[in-house]
């Protein structure tokens, strides 16, 4: 008879047992955790990222370069389009299988007596992975807000605010300035500031914490500048502007990308001399950045986009006017309820030929019914038809219609979507 083999311990299945959508605002328990697990993140190094959009997509930036300049990074980000491990990246790659189910193993008998949350525990898990890897630099995504978020027990090399807009009211606040004080609360004495787009109302409010905290501040410098130069190609686009005397290649298209790459320079600049890195190494990376699910053109007729709050629309409609100024697409969208569809729907008018509704099938969340969005799509004078997923209406746009197609209104979709057209490796390796 065959010795059966040691049963593999499912570190999917572990954080699965969480409650994903459990909020816990507040940092006593994930410390406890931290401390359980002998305080990983105080032998690291973080760069540590809020804001309302544009964090994934300024994260990816300052992960490439740092990596193309030589030094091993991690990146922490949420959430995950198909696979958990997308969150925990080493060098641009997501963890492998057996590292993340050994570190998840070791963590939930620690959390036995702590008891955290499916994003409490995922951020100590993060820390505890690139601690072993060795990382040399960590870009650490807040997962929301950021006073009281998790990843906000950390303290960084530096910190980063993209933009404030209106987003998670029901946690953060109702308005601009309540949101940036939750922002604000990532910052920390001797530790600078770069910050992005700031409206006067959120500006006064992070800049005078900055000042409470008598910490530099560096904002985005000079207007956002032109688009000299866009080409596509059969994975994407490459955009190429001046910026301080500099080409520079970034192959993230679109105006909101050279809005972050303004909060990059900043940082990278500071940073060069802090850890001794070649800059012009870190800047010739951008042209090899990846960050799947904005604008991301997957296949040739088909382009997916998280896009799920008025500012990520206005900024996706944006790009594609700049990029493709003549096309207009069948557009796949789908919006939980706590997104605020009715805003979102009128900035699709330039780029909108019609519209395929479709529903958010996620567990624990409600979502707009396909038919309640068509109906919101009639009224604004769009064609809108429904379908029962996002891969029968993905299928249905490319046969019926010569165009090309868009994917949007949720990370959950464009994460549907990937993996429906089977692309996981998209999402796993940023290289």
């Amino acid at each position: 008879m065959k010795t059966p083999l040691p049963r593999r311990f499912d570190g999917d299945a572990c954080m699965a047992r969480l409650n994903m959508f459990g909020i816990r605002l507040g940092l006593d328990n994930v410390k406890k955790l931290f401390s359980a697990a002998g305080d990983p993140q105080k032998r690291l190094k973080f760069i540590h990222i809020a804001g309302t959009n544009g964090k994934g997509s300024t994260g990816a930036m300052l992960e490439c370069a740092l990596r193309k300049a030589g030094l091993k990074t991690g990146f922490y980000s949420s959430p995950h389009l198909i696979d958990v491990r997308e969150r925990f990246r080493i060098d641009g790659r997501a963890v492998d299988r057996e590292t993340f189910d050994a570190a998840a193993e070791k963590l939930a008998a620690l959390n036995r007596d702590v008891d955290a949350t499916y994003f409490e525990f995922a951020t100590v898990l993060a820390a505890m992975i690139f601690e072993q890897a060795h990382c040399d630099i960590v870009v650490w995504e807040t997962g929301m807000g950021g006073r009281l978020d998790a990843t906000n027990a950390v303290t960084p090399e530096v910190s980063v605010i993209t933009n404030i807009a209106l987003d998670h009211q029901n946690h953060l606040g109702n308005t601009l300035a309540e949101i940036a004080g939750e922002k604000a609360g990532i910052l920390k004495p001797d530790v600078p500031l770069f910050y992005g787009e700031l409206g006067p109302e959120a500006k006064q409010v992070i800049l005078g914490r900055a000042a409470e905290l008598g910490i530099p501040a560096t904002g985005p410098g000079e207007e956002v500048p032109p688009c000299l130069e866009v080409a596509e190609h059969s994975t994407g686009f490459i955009q190429k502007f001046s910026w301080r005397g500099r080409t520079i290649t970034l192959s993230l298209p679109g105006r909101m990308q050279r809005e972050n790459f303004r909060i990059v320079f900043s940082t990278l600049t500071y940073l060069a001399g802090r850890l001794r890195f070649d800059f012009d190494a870190a800047l010739a990376g951008l042209a090899e950045v990846r960050w799947p699910a904005r604008l991301d053109k997957i296949e040739e007729r088909l382009f997916v986009d998280g896009g799920h709050n008025p500012d990520g629309v206005r900024a996706l409609t944006e790009s594609v006017r700049e990029l493709l100024p003549e096309e207009r697409f069948t557009v796949v969208y789908g919006a939980f309820k706590d997104k605020d569809a009715s805003r979102c729907l009128p900035l699709y008018r330039d780029i909108a030929e019609g519209f395929i509704m479709v529903p958010n099938a996620e567990a624990g969340r409600a979502c707009h019914t396909p038919e309640e969005l068509a109906a919101m799509a009639r009224d604004l004078g769009f064609t809108a038809r429904t379908a029962s997923s996002g891969k029968e209406a993905v299928e249905l746009a490319l046969a019926i219609s010569p165009r090309r197609v868009l994917v949007s209104g949720s990370l959950f979709l464009a994460g549907e979507i990937l993996s429906a057209r089977g692309k996981l490796e998209h999402a796993l390796d940023l290289r």
